[in-house]
């Protein structure tokens, strides 16, 4: 199935070089979790703070459901931000 990866503010290193605008379509199982296309990715887990399927936040303890995706998903993911 086909899942649109997006990574931002500095996680986007992680992406393949054909990625564009910090995004990538990519097949995946429809067996993946989230936390296995962090480690496809090589993204550190304490760096996955904001995770959004399809707009919709994913919580740490539900990172690791396999099944959790549909083909043409968007996953979205963010580091841990701070500012002032």
């Amino acid at each position: 199935m086909r899942l649109t990866i997006k990574l931002y503010a500095g996680l986007e290193r992680h992406l393949p070089e054909n990625a564009k605008d910090n995004a990538v379509i990519v097949s995946i199982s429809n067996r993946a979790s989230v936390n296995d296309i962090l480690r496809l990715y090589n993204v550190p887990m304490d760096q996955a703070h904001l995770v959004l399927r399809n707009g919709v936040y994913i919580p740490p303890a539900q990172r690791d459901a396999s099944g959790f995706f549909v083909d043409g998903d968007t996953l979205a993911i963010w580091p841990p931000v701070a500012g002032g």
